[in-house]
């Protein structure tokens, strides 16, 4: 009896050693074993042949790549929560579903954030830099040396209060922020008052009531630049902005003028606008304690890495198999 043909499977970067094993073990996998990223020229050839593409956020898989796909393309199975690097809707009309890996970083980006929360107010960046870039120079405790903000007492205000953005406020809690949130709908009831959360439907009037903003809202066209100048603005001279979420959600060229101009106290971010690129005057204001910087990699846990992998090989198995993967992504989701 003949065995069942394996399905083609293209992975555009190097994964976790165990997700990579199984996936050679249940697919003709091909790997990205020095980890670059690869060209146009080369996700053009794997689409024409592969049975199943496994980009990451990092690849952007156009309506221009999407057409190029053969006859044998039939699904995309993303390692990433997000789907914005991939239009969806051109892959449905090239019948080719796309999924996800969701539900799977949620508290990993959290704690990040929570540590960004942190890491702004109280300089860490700044002590950490002191001892490793000048050793010798510390001269001993001062009590009015490296003084930064308490956070305890102070409003944080969520914008996105999906699951990330309510992980993200269980631990603000708990650290004895107030919390308010901007989101498209109220969140649950109990949710709510487990978290004795204040629901802010205009976000300009929370961005102007609070001491730290926490973006976590996916990147969407409804999304870019949200925070903008005006919004920028609307911040308080004491108010800390952290990102964990996607770059282009902030204005990054109004928030680099309004860190320099002193109009915001600080940042700390995770994404950038332009990634991989950072801009140079981020570094300069990081370099000058003003803002800390991350290279996204909020999500980056061992175990996060193997649970997404995890998905991707269920969808993948789900989809050959005839049936619905569980983590389709629908046009216009």
């Amino acid at each position: 009896m003949t065995a069942k043909k394996k399905p083609k499977v293209y992975i555009t970067r190097k994964l976790p050693d165990a997700v990579e094993t199984r996936m050679r073990e249940l697919f003709d996998a091909e790997l990205n074993i020095d980890d670059a990223p690869r060209s146009v020229p080369e996700l053009i050839a794997a689409v024409r042949t592969a049975d199943v593409l496994v980009p990451t956020v990092t690849d952007r898989i156009d309506a221009a790549l999407i057409d190029e796909a053969g006859p044998q393309m039939k699904l995309i199975a993303s390692f990433s929560n997000g789907t914005d690097h991939i239009d969806v809707e051109a892959a449905a009309r090239k019948g080719i579903t796309v999924t996800n890996t969701p539900n799977v970083l949620t508290e990993d980006t959290a704690d990040m954030t929570m540590a960004l929360i942190l890491a702004v107010p109280r300089r860490l960046g700044e002590g950490a830099r002191i001892l490793t870039d000048k050793p010798g120079e510390w001269a001993g405790w001062s009590p009015t040396w490296m003084l930064g903000r308490r956070i305890h007492g102070k409003r944080i205000g969520i914008v996105g209060m999906g699951r990330i953005g309510t992980a993200v406020a269980r631990r603000a809690k708990a650290f004895g922020l107030s919390i308010h949130y901007h989101n498209r709908k109220r969140v649950n009831p109990a949710v709510e008052d487990e978290l004795e959360a204040t629901y802010w439907e205009s976000l300009d009037q929370m961005l102007a009531r609070v001491d730290i903003v926490s973006i976590n809202c996916p990147s969407t066209p409804a999304t870019f630049h949200l925070i903008s100048a005006r919004r920028l603005a609307l911040l308080q001279p004491t108010a800390y902005l952290v990102n964990t979420a996607r770059g282009d959600v902030v204005d990054e060229t109004a928030l680099i003028k309004c860190l320099r101009e002193g109009r915001i106290a600080g940042a700390g971010l995770d994404v950038f606008e332009n990634e991989p690129a950072v801009n140079p005057k981020l570094v300069k204001l990081a370099n000058e304690g003003k803002v800390v910087l991350l290279p996204h990699m909020s999500s980056a846990t061992i175990e996060g890495r193997i649970d997404m992998g995890d998905k991707v090989i269920i969808n993948i198995r789900t989809f050959i198999d005839g049936h619905r993967p569980p983590n389709r992504v629908l046009p216009g989701r």
